[in-house]
This record gives C-alpha cells, structure tokens and sequence, in this order.
C-alpha cells in the first residue's frame, strides 16, 4: 500500500493554524521573529503567539515547524543564537533554513534540533541532497524548477532523507524565489523578509532603442517609423507558424517598462529564451500531480501563502486531503478539485516546471475542468442559534444564491431563503465586507465558511 505524504499547511495566525488542521493539515509552519522571509501579516513574529501555535499544534497530536530561513548579513549573526534561544525552547519540531552558516551555528549550538533545508538554498540535484544529509540535515525541501522526473530520481538516489515539495501558492519570476526586485525598487530585501511582491506590480511596457549616446531610450508612438510598424505587424503575422522551439521575431528587441507609481522612471528590461525576468508568474496548483508524487514517495506536500486567508487555508487544505487520500487509495485523480480551488484569488494557474511541455489538448482539457466548480468566498459563521447562523460577510452575496458550506465534516450546498440583519430586520442581499447578517442553516454548521457558487 502506498503511504501517504504529510500535508504541510502555512500558519499566519492561530486562526488559519487550526482551519488547516481541521480540513485535513498535518503539520504547519510560520516564521522566526526577525529571521523568516515573511514578516508582514504574521501574528506568529509575536514570540508568545508562536508559543501557544506550536503548544496547541502538539495537543492536537500534529506538527509545527518554524521558518529562519533568511540570508544574514553579519549584524544579524551577533544576535541570531541569543534571539533563537527561546524558539528552541518552545520545542518545534524542526527549523527550515537555508544560510549555510547559520545552519552550522544552529548543528553546533543545538545537535538535537531537526533541520530541514529551505527551498531557498535551491537544491536540484541528488548531489546536494546528499550534502545536506552529511551535514545532518533531516529533509530537504526541493527547489521548484525540478521535473517530476529529476524527483523521483533524486528520490531512488537519496532514500536516507526526507523529501519535501510545493504543491500550491504563490511563485517568484526569480530562481527559487532569490529575487532582488524588492530590493532594487524599495529597498526591502526579499533576503531578508521583506519582500514588497515588485514582481506584481502594475507595469506599462514600452518600445525602445538606442539613443544617440548609444543608451536605451523609449521610442515614442509618434516616433515610430511606416516601416518599423510594417515590420512590427509582419512579426506577429509569422508568429502563428513558427515551431515549438523558434523564438518570436520581436523577442530579442529591448524594452522599458513604468511602474504606475513611478511615472516617469523608466527601467530597461531584455528577454532571453527563458522568458522576461521582470514579470507576474501565475501561482502554482499541482493538484494533478499529487498521485504521482505520491507514487515516488515524496515525505511532504507544501503548500504556500502565510498571508493568505483562513478560507484559502481551509479550501487547499481540503482539496489536497482529497488529493491525497485518493491517491493512496488507488482512485482516479477527482477533476472536481481543479474548480474547487479556481474559486481562491489567484492570477491563474500553472503546474509550474512538474511537467516540461504540455500539449494544446492537455491544456485545455484542464482549462475546461478548472470552470467545473467555481465559486466565491463570502462569509465565515461565527455561530447558530435557534436554526440562525450568524455570518461575517467577506463578499456580497444575495437572496437566491446558492452557497457551499465548507465544514471538516463535510460539504454541503444551501439555497440562501431568507436573510436577516441582527436585529431580525429582513435583507435582499449582504452588502459586502464590514457587514454581519443572519441567514438560516443547520446546527451542525458552526464555524463553518460559506462560498457562493457561481
């Protein structure tokens, strides 16, 4: 019988902690105050929160590792083992770091403690892995540019340690996320926690070229000759019949980009045959590829997003619960999966480097099945009473709509009949974020989190 993976589930507050542990998580992790690449939105950067996660995570029989995988700089050395000391004592059950050095003062101050390697420190090959468990390291979390296939060698290859990789969230246009974007705009070095996601912001591209000191320059619209169009509209016109491996005629050309908040700043960007560095990614969803993970025997399923929502802790906890369990009980992949996760915020999706080339059928097959399920998050209840859930509102929803409600025992749909403001007053609809209503729904739906079909 195949064995099941762990599913490991990002923590931003004990609230999101106990949702993925409810939907199906069996461990999560959350950052070190000072020394994780998420600082913002964390209520675990607060040393007495951190504390409580990881003694209830343990009551609940489940697990909690703690990020420190920031790059230090030396001021941070001279604090680092002092400010680490009251982590260690909490009792986590492992540190996700990436810094060589630090990961050699962490094995010389604490022996006992587990280490797992952050996807950060970007291992690709069995060589690494291996490296990393001489260095008495006890799982590695693989870089995402890997193929399935350079998994499960690696796996057949390093079967002494423990092997970990993304399975859903949020991906860098920056190998394994090393990105100096931030940094470079903002002076916040995603290294070091701070990451401002430059990579999304909104951006204007513009034609350019050399200037008469022979530095790039924008190319105004007005400025651009009969010529250059025709041949501008000649290349996209050839674009449609070139082969697989060709690169589009206009790729080669430079460019300038503007960021709506900096008019007027205007930064060079080229592309190569890997693509154009400076751009949004899609997120990850690997949801189809959980069974053959599964099968080449991967130790854990991570998941991305510590600042996302309790409802997307909820819902991609759930969905790959399914995932997995369906998959160590030799059922076929469930479709339905792919729409129940289209209804998270996301800016599309992509398998990532799983699987290299994907055929026109195979793309929108997927595609097609994404819009199977979709719906939209709007409401947490807070309680039923008497047959009356109360609900905080995140998005509108109305008399007629029909809601899943999203509960560990089970989902279920509802048509919303009637609602209510608090004081009982009838409503035809729930504005929206800020507002609580009442609607009608079962007792044994306490807490759970409603979406609305669409």
């Amino acid at each position: 019988m195949l064995r099941a993976p762990e599913l490991l589930l990002p923590a931003g507050s004990l609230a999101k902690m106990h949702a993925a542990f409810d939907f199906g998580a069996d461990a999560v992790y959350a950052g070190a105050p000072r020394y994780s690449l998420r600082v913002r939105n964390n209520e675990f950067s607060r040393p007495e929160v951190l504390a409580q996660g990881i003694e209830q995570a343990h009551a609940r029989g489940k697990q909690f590792f703690v990020a420190s995988n920031i790059f230090a700089h030396n001021s941070k050395l001279k604090t680092y083992l002092r400010d680490m000391e009251p982590v260690i004592a909490m009792k986590p059950d492992a540190l996700i770091m990436a810094d060589p050095g630090l990961i050699m003062m962490v094995r010389d101050q604490w022996p006992d403690m587990p280490v797992h390697l952050s996807v950060q420190a970007n291992a690709v090959n069995w060589a690494d892995v291996k490296f990393w468990h001489r260095m008495g390291l006890t799982r590695v979390i693989l870089s995402r540019e890997l193929s399935l296939d350079e998994i499960e060698e690696i796996r057949q290859r390093c079967p002494e340690m423990e092997l970990e990789v993304f399975v859903h969230g949020a991906l860098c246009i920056a190998y394994s996320g090393r990105c100096l974007l931030s940094g470079y705009f903002n002076h916040r070095d995603s290294n070091q926690g701070t990451c401002t996601n430059s990579c999304r912001w909104d951006y204007k591209v513009m034609n350019a070229g050399e200037d008469a000191s022979g530095d790039l320059a924008r190319i105004p619209v007005e400025s651009i000759s009969l010529n250059y169009r025709q041949a501008l509209e000649e290349a996209n016109a050839s674009f449609s019949s070139m082969g697989d491996l060709e690169r589009h005629p206009l790729a080669d050309r430079p460019y300038m980009i503007e960021e709506a908040e900096r008019p007027g700043q205007l930064m060079p960007i080229l592309e190569d045959e890997h693509g154009t560095y400076i751009m949004n990614s899609k997120d990850l969803r690997a949801v189809e590829h959980v069974e053959r993970l599964v099968k080449i025997g991967v130790d854990s399923l991570k998941i991305e997003g510590r600042t996302k929502s309790l409802y997307y802790a909820a819902r991609t906890a759930q969905v790959y619960r399914t995932a997995i369990d369906d998959a160590v009980a030799g059922r076929p992949f469930n479709m339905d999966l792919l729409g129940q996760l289209q209804g998270l915020a996301n800016r599309g999706y992509t398998d990532g480097f799983y699987q290299r080339h994907h055929t026109q059928e195979h793309q929108n097959y997927m595609a097609g099945a994404s819009e199977l399920h979709r719906s939209q998050y709007v409401g947490d209840v807070q309680g039923v009473h008497d047959g009356w859930a109360e609900v905080d509102v995140k998005n509108r929803f109305a008399v007629g709509d029909q809601l899943e409600v999203l509960h560990p025992t089970g989902n279920t749909l509802v048509r919303v009949e009637q609602i209510q403001s608090l004081d009982g007053a009838p409503m035809d609809a729930a504005p929206g974020s800020g507002h609580r209503v009442r609607i009608a729904l079962d007792q044994r739906f306490d807490k759970a989190l409603l979406a609305r079909m669409l």
